[in-house]
């Protein structure tokens, strides 16, 4: 049951060390870290380094390489990792300390290819419970489910190495939502069970320069992605509505109106393509 931690970090000096402390602070310790440092300026991969000793027992690896972008940066450390189980942490997020041992209690109770579970989201002094879990439960169908409401958080994620392999990695030429991309590629896979316990075993901090914060380019890459593993048009139309909701939510919250117009105006002409 080797466990290899993935991290890619992006100008993250200011939270590298966080993420850091909190996967050495695990009650269950895997038995590696690798994080890459992808292109950043800032003095992160100097930071990363300096942790090393302060890992407790845990093999840490750093590799530096040109900036690649989030997907390239998981796809290297996944070549690099020597476990049979991958666990994701995005460089600005952190892991409760229980989070290993109660991800791989239940991967071994149920036999799961992956397993996610609930987290809570942090802007500035608010914290908002994320319940994954419920919409998991409320699908009749937990792949469809996915494929509608996409509630997989990557630094959730523990998932067999093997099957991130056998799926192709992550997409590198998609800009934005290669870890949604990924996981539905994995899970629609005959045998590929997976799980989200209701568990609150991560902190998501939101800032201001976090890639969920640019709309129009996951819009672009959430519409390839749902033309891409469609099941059927009526849950194709379900995800394409789903994915405008979202950015016109997002732009009406970044106080641009005529983006938001323009989004809503996009969504009839491409519901009827889907249905023509």
């Amino acid at each position: 049951m080797s466990i290899s931690v993935i991290i890619p970090a992006y100008k993250a000096v200011q939270t590298i060390e966080r993420a850091l402390a909190c996967v050495a602070a695990q009650t269950l310790k895997p038995d590696e870290v690798i994080v890459v440092d992808d292109g950043s300026q800032d003095g992160t991969l100097k930071a990363a380094q300096a942790f090393k000793d302060k890992m407790d027992a845990i093999d840490l690896k750093v590799i530096s390489q040109e900036n690649l972008g989030a997907g390239a940066a998981r796809n290297r450390a996944i070549e690099e990792a020597s476990g049979t189980w991958l666990a994701f942490l995005d460089a600005d997020d952190e892991w409760l300390p229980e989070k290993l041992a109660t991800s791989m209690q239940a991967i071994n109770e149920h036999g799961l290819t992956l397993l996610a579970h609930n987290y809570l989201a942090i802007k500035g002094a608010d914290e908002t419970l994320v319940d994954c879990a419920a919409r998991y439960r409320a699908a009749m169908d937990p792949y469809i489910g996915l494929y509608r409401k996409g509630f997989l958080a990557t630094s959730t994620i523990v998932v067999r190495r093997d099957a991130v392999l056998e799926a192709g990695c992550f997409d590198e030429t998609l800009a934005t939502a290669q870890d949604f991309d990924l996981w539905l590629k994995i899970l629609k896979e005959e045998g590929a069970a997976f799980l989200v316990k209701p568990d609150t075993l991560m902190r998501y901090h939101i800032t201001a320069g976090s890639i969920t914060s640019h709309t129009a380019r996951r819009l672009e890459c959430s519409l390839r992605i749902a033309k891409r593993h469609a099941p059927n048009r009526i849950d194709h139309g379900y995800r394409i509505t789903a994915v405008h909701l979202e950015a016109i939510t997002s732009s009406l919250a970044q106080g641009r109106p005529l983006a938001t117009l323009g989004y809503l105006l996009q969504l009839p002409a491409r519901l009827l393509a889907t249905f023509s």
